[in-house]
C-alpha cells in the first residue's frame, strides 16, 4: 500500500512538471512537430482538455493548466497525508 501511494504521488509530480513543461513551450517557438514536444502534448492533453470543458471560454488565455496545477497539488496532499498516515 506504501509503495502504490509514493508511486501515485511521483505520478502527480511529473504530471505536473510536465505541464508546466508545455506552459513554457507554448510562450517559446517550439517545433510542434517534435517528439518531445509531441509527448508533452499527448501526455497532458487528457487532462487538460477534460479541464477546458468546465471551465468557461476566456478567449485567448486557457485557465486550463492553472486549475490543472491547483487540483494536482490538493492531490499530491491528501495523498502525502495519507502515506503519513
Amino acid at each position: 500500500m506504501e509503495f502504490a501511494l509514493f508511486f501515485l504521488i511521483n505520478v502527480v509530480r511529473v504530471l505536473k512538471y510536465a505541464i508546466l513543461v508545455r506552459v513554457l513551450m507554448s510562450w517559446i517557438q517550439t517545433d510542434s512537430h517534435g517528439t518531445i514536444y509531441r509527448f508533452i502534448h499527448e501526455s497532458t492533453e487528457p487532462f487538460l482538455g477534460a479541464l477546458r470543458k468546465i471551465l468557461p471560454s476566456t478567449g485567448m488565455i486557457d485557465l486550463s493548466p492553472l486549475l490543472a496545477f491547483f487540483i494536482l497539488d490538493f492531490l499530491e496532499i491528501f495523498l502525502a497525508g495519507t502515506l503519513s498516515a
